[in-house]
C-alpha cells in the first residue's frame, strides 16, 4: 500500500446501498403521486368548466361558459387561498423555491400537510383555469414525500436532502418523461453539490420513475418533433434567439416580483389575493381561451407551426399577463409549462424573420432558452427540450441559444426566479460551487510533523515552568503517555487544574488533567475539511495527528492556521495574473553593422 492510498477521486460511503433502496421506493411513490396530481387536474377541469365528474382529459379552451368563464378562476383562487390560510402556507407559490428553502434552511424536513395539500390545491387552481403546469407542484409533492419517507428512518440531514431531491426529480420525470433532465435539474438547482452520495440516489429514483411512468402515461416523447440539420445561418439566428429569450426571461422575472410587491401593498389579507388574481386569469381566458390551464396542446401546436403569427402574439401576451399576475398573487402552480409556452410563442414570432434552417426549429430553441435563462439551469433546459421532442438535429442550436440566454440573464439579473423569493425572506443563496480547497488536501500535507510533546508523567508545575515559561515557543503541546497521545495541554488548562486542586500541587502529574477527557485527534489520511469541522465542533484551535486510532502514536500537530494553507493555491488560481509567452515577435538580429561603425 502506497503512502497516497487514502486519497480518492470521490469519498467512500458505506451507507449508499441503503439510500439507494429508499430512493428507488421514493421514485415509485412519486410516480404514483404524479398520476394522482394529473388526474386531479383533469377532475377539476371537468368539474369547473364542463360540470361533470370525470377523469377524462379535456382542454378548458373548449368550454361553452361564455362570460361566466371569468368567475371560474376566481372561485378556484378563493378555495386555494382558504386552504393556504387554514391548512399550510407552504402550498403558495410554484414549489421549487419552497423545496430549496427546506433543503438549505430547514434540514430537508417537510410536513405531511404539504404532501396532501400541494397536489390538491394545484389541481384546483389549474383545473379552474390557472395558467400553470403540473411540474412545480409535483416537484414540491415528490420532495415532501421523499422527506417524509426519510424522516421515518435514522438518516443525516444530508441524506434526507438527497431523498427529498430524489422525490422531486422523480416527480418531474413522471410528468414529462425526461429522467436525464430531471437529474440535471437536481444538480443545477436543488442539490448544491456534486457528490456520488447525492447524485446517484437521485439518478436511481429518476430511473425507477422513468420505467414506472410507462404503466401510467405510456412511452414516447411528449412533443415529438424532427427538424432539419442546422445550416451556416443558424448560428447567427441562435445568437439573436438567445438574446431575445434572455430578455424575455429577465422581463418575466422582474414583472413577477413587481406584481408580488403590488399585492403586498393591498390592505387585505393575502388569503384573498389568489381570488383577485383569478379575475385577471378569467378575463384573459375569456379573451384567449387557449391561455387557460396547463396548455400542453398549445405548446405542441406552437412547436409544429399550427398557430398563425397574429394568434401567437396575442396568446403570448395574454399568457404572460395571466401567469405573472396569478403567480404574483401567491396561488399554487408551476412555472415550467408556462415558460415553455411563452418561449415557444416567442420562437413562433421570430421564425417568420430569422434566417437559417426551417421555421419549426425556433419555437423549440426559444422554449429551451427562455426556460434555462429563467431558472438559471441551462443544461437542464437543453436536455429537457431534447427529452420532450427527441429532436437530435436541434441539439447544437439548443446549446448555442440557451447558453447565450443564460449568459444574458446572469449579467442582467442578480437572482433567478427561483432564488428571488427566498432572498426576500432574508436568505441569500450563492449558486456557484466548486471543489473546496480543504477537500482537495489532506492533513499529512499541511500538518507540522516535528513537534515537541509533554510527558504525561511530568508534574503540572514542571510542565508549566518548562513549556510555558519565558521561552515558550508554542501555545499548546500534545501530552503523551508511553508513546500514545492522551490530549493537548495549554497554559490555561494546566493553570486552571492546578488552582482547582491546591491540596495536590506537589503530587499531581499532567496525566491527571486528562483522566476524564477523551482525546480529540486527527488522522493523516483525513481531509482538511473534516478536521476543520472537528475543530469547530469542539471549539479547539489545534489537534494532535496520530498514526492510527489504535496505537495513538503522535506523528504531528495541525492547527487552524495550517488549514488556511490550501486557500493560498485557490487565491493564486483566481487572482494572480501571469504571462508565459509574448504575442509580439522578437526583433530579428541585424545582419549588418550600423553605418559609421565599420571596422
Amino acid at each position: 500500500m502506497t503512502m497516497d492510498s487514502h486519497k480518492r477521486d470521490f469519498s467512500a460511503n458505506a451507507r449508499l446501498p441503503g439510500i439507494f433502496a429508499l430512493a428507488a421506493c421514493i421514485g415509485a411513490v412519486s410516480t404514483l403521486a404524479a398520476f394522482v396530481l394529473l388526474n386531479l387536474i383533469h377532475l377539476f377541469t371537468n368539474l369547473f368548466f364542463f360540470g361533470t365528474l370525470s377523469f377524462a382529459e379535456h382542454s378548458p379552451a373548449h368550454n361553452s361558459l361564455g362570460g361566466w368563464v371569468i368567475g371560474v378562476p376566481v372561485v378556484g383562487g378563493l378555495i386555494v387561498g382558504l386552504m393556504a390560510r387554514f391548512g399550510s402556507e407552504k402550498i403558495r407559490g410554484h414549489g421549487i423555491p419552497e423545496a430549496i428553502e427546506a433543503i438549505l434552511f430547514g434540514k430537508s424536513r417537510m410536513s405531511p400537510k404539504v404532501a396532501v395539500l400541494k397536489p390538491l390545491s394545484s389541481g384546483i387552481v389549474i383545473g379552474s383555469g390557472g395558467p400553470f403546469g403540473a411540474e412545480g407542484p409535483i416537484i414540491m409533492t415528490g420532495g415532501a414525500l421523499g422527506s417524509l419517507i426519510a424522516q421515518c428512518f435514522k438518516v443525516t440531514a444530508a441524506e434526507r436532502k438527497t431523498l427529498l431531491v430524489a422525490g422531486a426529480a422523480a416527480g418531474m420525470t413522471a410528468v414529462f418523461g425526461t429522467p436525464l433532465a430531471a437529474v440535471l435539474l437536481a444538480v443545477e438547482l436543488l442539490l448544491f453539490e456534486w457528490r456520488p452520495r447525492s447524485f446517484l440516489p437521485v439518478a436511481v429514483a429518476c430511473a425507477v420513475a422513468g420505467f414506472a411512468r410507462a404503466a401510467f402515461f405510456g412511452t414516447g416523447p411528449l412533443f415529438p418533433l424532427e427538424t432539419a440539420a442546422p445550416d451556416g445561418w443558424s448560428l447567427f439566428s441562435c445568437l439573436i434567439a438567445g438574446l431575445l429569450s434572455g430578455a424575455l426571461a429577465s422581463a418575466l422575472s422582474a414583472s413577477l416580483y413587481k406584481t408580488e410587491d403590488l399585492f403586498g401593498k393591498l390592505p387585505i389579507h393575502w388569503m384573498w389575493w389568489p381570488a383577485l388574481g383569478g379575475i385577471v386569469v378569467g378575463i384573459g381566458g375569456w379573451l384567449e381561451p387557449r391561455a387557460l390551464g396547463v396548455g400542453y396542446d398549445v405548446i405542441g401546436d406552437l412547436l409544429h407551426q399550427h398557430i398563425a403569427l397574429q394568434i401567437a402574439i396575442v396568446l403570448l401576451a395574454v399568457k404572460a399577463v395571466m401567469w405573472v399576475v396569478a403567480l404574483g398573487s401567491g396561488t399554487s402552480g408551476g412555472v415550467l409549462a408556462p415558460l415553455l409556452m411563452l418561449g415557444a410563442g416567442l420562437g413562433t414570432v421570430l421564425s417568420h424573420w430569422l434566417p437559417g434552417n426551417e421555421p419549426a426549429l425556433w419555437p423549440l430553441v426559444c422554449m429551451a432558452a427562455t426556460l434555462g435563462a429563467t431558472l438559471g439551469a441551462p443544461l437542464t433546459a437543453i436536455v429537457f427540450a431534447f427529452g420532450l421532442t427527441h429532436d437530435s438535429n436541434a441539439l447544437l442550436p439548443l446549446l448555442t441559444a440557451t447558453l447565450v440566454a443564460h449568459g444574458f440573464a446572469t449579467v442582467t439579473m442578480r437572482r433567478s426566479i427561483m432564488t428571488e423569493k427566498i432572498a426576500r425572506r432574508g436568505y441569500h443563496i450563492y449558486r456557484e460551487y466548486g471543489v473546496d480547497p480543504l477537500e482537495r488536501h489532506h492533513v499529512d500535507e499541511v500538518m507540522t510533523a516535528s513537534v515537541d510533546s509533554i510527558d504525561a508523567g511530568m508534574t503540572v508545575g514542571a510542565a508549566l515552568d518548562t513549556f510555558f515559561g519565558a521561552k515558550q515557543t508554542r501555545r499548546a503541546y500534545p501530552v503523551v503517555r508511553e508513546g500514545a497521545v492522551i490530549g493537548v495541554a495549554d497554559r490555561a488548562l494546566l493553570e486552571q487544574f492546578r488552582d482547582e486542586n491546591p491540596d495536590l500541587r506537589t503530587a499531581m502529574n499532567v496525566d491527571s488533567v486528562f483522566e476524564r477527557r477523551s482525546p480529540v485527534f486527527a488522522l493523516p489520511t483525513e481531509t482538511c475539511r473534516l478536521v476543520a469541522t472537528r475543530l469547530a465542533v469542539h471549539s479547539l484551535e489545534r489537534l494532535p495527528v496520530v498514526a492510527d486510532s489504535k496505537s495513538m502514536r503522535l506523528v504531528g500537530i495541525v492547527s487552524r492556521s495550517d488549514l488556511v494553507k490550501p486557500s493560498l493555491t485557490y487565491f493564486e488560481e483566481e487572482h494572480k495574473k501571469e504571462r508565459f509567452r509574448r504575442l509580439t515577435p522578437t526583433r530579428a538580429k541585424r545582419r549588418f553593422a550600423p553605418i559609421g561603425k565599420a571596422g
